[in-house]
């Protein structure tokens, strides 16, 4: 990426100024395609919810793109911007959605059957909602078992379904005059995979195991790649292995395009991203956390095959461990016992009940116990997850920054990056990441918290 724009960067100790560079983004003009495998819950909530915004007829609460502000230079300066307004985002009226389904509803009749947002509002929205109408779908049953779809393509070979895709991404970008796309992949999640393997580990390795139809590879990844190929950045909603294995991050590289995933962080794990962190600040021990979900949306229905759950659970489990560092802390956290639960239960629909138990040990291992139950809306916690992380990858492209978006993972239960480096899941800790990284694109003091230079003169 290139600089331009000197200023300034705080010494670690005291906060006198060191010079830092603004970088060289390109202006976030034309139109944005959003570009969304998956046309169910997720999506149909978003692309409902930003027509509403553009109708003045609701607020993108949740959005940090839209509400969220950011802190420039010290606290004596008094210096609060909308992030909206300080980094070059393209502006929600300038978004084109379009996507896959392998059911052929369009978001208007999708919506309805998802039955997140109230009928008077779609109806609203309805004559825009029924134009967009999803692309035929690369679906193979035995990585969704529970699903069935007949809105599929009927390309054979993982070439000939790249190529489909491809096709189908080139031709919304001449259709609908786009400058430039993202895609965001809301579909279900897939039967668990471990990147095992030589075809994972290297871009050639895996560019044969394409050539010879290698049957690991999901469908998922095949929108990945095509994505890739077509200059388009990538996030991973669900979690797949998708675009989240070295020879994926060398494509990205090669391409210079941006990826993040993976796996929304909406409901549970975000209470527990939450939670986590602060029990750990006050050093009181965990002795078990025990996590129960009911949902009855497709998502649920999905997850009721075990195969496709333990790609789930994997995801869950990992946030915990990660954020407590049990190795560090073995009388705190060392017998830790934690199980995730997830149970589909049809009548609940969206509306998804995450229930906690957390046994805690305070002074002495006197023994205490927090109990949360989280009676959230999945659909309505995503939507906006989506849509900051399309415009905050539009911004990571027009920036030059390809691969793997670790700034991102403030979005993700499970986030990505570079093989070895442990992932941060501390929302708080992520929240900082992210805040410094636009602090850093626009060349403006990036903020460490230590404040000792305001006390120099006593």
């Amino acid at each position: 990426m290139s600089c331009a724009n000197v200023n300034t960067l705080p010494c670690a100790y005291c906060g006198s100024l060191a010079k830092m560079s603004k970088v060289d983004t390109a202006p976030a003009t034309g139109r944005l395609g959003v570009l969304l495998p998956g046309l169910g819950a997720v999506s149909t909530t978003l692309i409902a919810g930003v027509l509403a915004l553009r109708k003045e007829l609701a607020q993108p609460i949740g959005s940090l793109t839209q509400l969220g502000t950011l802190r420039l230079g010290k606290r004596t300066d008094h210096r609060e911007v909308p992030i909206r307004d300080f980094v070059p985002l393209a502006k929600p009226d300038r978004l084109v959605f379009g996507g896959w389904d392998i059911f052929p509803d369009n978001v208007y009749a999708a919506a309805r059957k998802a039955g997140v947002l109230e009928r008077e509002l779609l109806d609203q929205l309805r004559p825009e909602l029924e134009a967009i109408a999803p692309m035929q779908a690369v679906f193979e049953k035995r990585f969704v078992r529970n699903l069935d779809g007949l809105h599929v393509k009927p390309e054979r070979g993982h070439r000939a379904c790249i190529e489909a895709l491809c096709a189908d991404i080139r031709k919304f970008r001449k259709v609908h005059k786009l400058e430039r796309a993202v895609m965001v992949w809301c579909g279900s999640t897939e039967i668990y995979q471990a990147p095992k393997g030589d075809m994972f580990e290297s871009l050639e390795a895996f560019e044969k195991a394409l050539d010879s139809d290698h049957p690991a590879i999901a469908p998922s990844v095949l929108y990945a790649y095509a994505a890739i190929s077509e200059g388009v950045p990538y996030a991973n909603g669900a979690p797949n292995l998708s675009v989240d294995f070295p020879a994926m991050y060398a494509l990205a590289r090669e391409a210079g395009v941006p990826i993040a995933g993976k796996d929304f962080k909406t409901g549970q794990t975000l209470m527990k991203t939450i939670l986590a962190p602060g029990l750990k600040a006050r050093l009181l021990g965990i002795d078990g956390w025990f996590s129960t979900n009911i949902l009855g949306n497709r998502d649920g229905e999905v997850l009721d095959d075990p195969e496709s759950f333990k790609t789930k659970e994997v995801s869950k489990l990992g946030v915990l461990e990660q954020m407590l560092e049990p190795e560090k802390f073995p009388e705190l956290y060392g017998d830790l016992y934690h199980k995730v639960r997830i149970n589909y239960y049809p009548p609940r629909g969206d509306n998804k009940e995450g229930w906690d138990n957390i046994d805690i040990s305070g002074w002495l291992g006197y023994p205490m116990q927090i109990k949360v139950d989280f009676l959230c809306r999945d659909s309505i916690l995503a939507a906006p997850i989506v849509l900051d992380l399309a415009l905050f990858l539009d911004l990571a492209q027009r920036a030059n920054m390809s691969g793997i978006q670790e700034w991102l993972s403030f979005y993700f239960k499970s986030p990505m990056t570079k093989p070895g480096l442990p992932p941060m899941h501390d929302l708080f800790a992520q929240k900082v990441k992210l805040e410094n990284t636009l602090r850093h694109l626009m060349g403006e003091t990036l903020i460490t918290h230590l404040g000792l230079d305001y006390y120099e003169d006593e």
